[in-house]
């Protein structure tokens, strides 16, 4: 797990790539009436994958949620909004969410992480079946009002083209969304990543049946991934001819804002003849953040004195 929040403002971005290896770009193309983003997110999803102990095809929709969604916060225009995904799915993986801020700060979890199943024929993981049909909602908290939510149906829970559905349906806005990871026959994550190609207004029809003809002939971000092309690499492949400019580029990790503080105050929210009944069965209560799978044990003198300060 990441160990703190990221900062506004890395000053080193090379070291932070260096290091970290996680990072993604935002650039635009077509004198601006294009905008893209994209990353690279193996060490993010990996630490996911170990937190959550999730099998091949949940790593595969975990790691394709969290790449899109760290994505789609560099998006938020507040330091402290937030936006959240969730799947919510009759398929085996029950549901995934995934919360992300405006710095590249992402976590998430699925409901099902062991399931398994097969392969599909073209020897891919079989995400869409694991998600199965349902509906995606995008909840923006914003910190100049109440949080908005809006709510689309899945169209195959791949998640990529769910996305791409939920960005002409609820924000009008013409989206092309790839996402990718692949998993080792070991179950561990070798690479993930993914970008997002946005029209905006003013972009010409030439611009748009150049930019589709283009998109026609890629076949998946797993190909892109398998030749260890770049963030950089990637938007180059599908938007070079067309005046692409990288605007900037931001780290991203996983990262988890849980601590021993909120996990009394969420005790503290239970009520007192709850607490008051965890005190009488004389045992210490372990509570498990959803997003990380951090364990926070409370003893029974600690469950008294938080009984105390619910009192006060």
């Amino acid at each position: 797990m990441a160990g703190e929040k990221l900062n506004p403002v890395i000053t080193d971005m090379k070291k932070w790539i260096k290091e970290h290896g996680d990072y993604m770009v935002r650039a635009t193309a077509a004198d601006g009436t294009v905008r893209a983003f994209a990353a690279r997110t193996d060490r993010l999803v990996g630490e996911a994958q170990s937190d959550h102990h999730t099998s091949p095809v949940a790593t595969a929709a975990l790691g394709r949620l969290l790449t899109a969604g760290v994505m789609m916060g560099t998006m938020l225009k507040g330091e402290d909004d937030l936006i959240t995904l969730m799947i919510r799915g009759d398929g085996p993986i029950g549901g995934i969410t995934v919360t992300a801020d405006a710095f590249g700060d992402v976590k998430g979890f699925v409901s099902n992480p062991d399931i398994w199943l097969p392969a599909k024929a073209n020897g891919h993981l079989d995400v869409g079946r694991a998600v199965g049909r349902g509906v995606l909602t995008v909840v923006r908290d914003q910190e100049a009002g109440d949080p908005y939510s809006s709510q689309v149906n899945l169209v195959s829970g791949e998640i990529a083209e769910d996305l791409t559905a939920y960005f002409a349906t609820s924000e009008q806005v013409p989206s092309s969304v790839g996402l990718g990871v692949l998993v080792g026959q070991d179950t561990k994550v070798k690479q993930a990543g993914g970008f997002i190609i946005q029209l905006m207004p003013g972009c010409s029809d030439e611009t748009v049946e150049k930019l589709e003809e283009k998109l026609k002939t890629i076949q998946s971000v797993t190909d892109f991934l398998k030749k260890g092309m770049t963030p950089e690499d990637i938007l180059q492949e599908i938007l070079g001819d067309m005046g692409l400019e990288i605007l900037d580029t931001l780290p991203a990790q996983f990262y988890c804002s849980c601590s021993r503080e909120r996990m009394t105050k969420a005790l503290i929210t239970l009520g007192q003849k709850e607490i008051t009944d965890m005190i009488s069965d004389g045992k210490p209560v372990e509570l498990n953040c959803r997003f990380c799978g951090r364990k926070y044990t409370f003893t029974v003198d600690e469950l008294k004195e938080i009984l105390r300060q619910s009192q006060a």
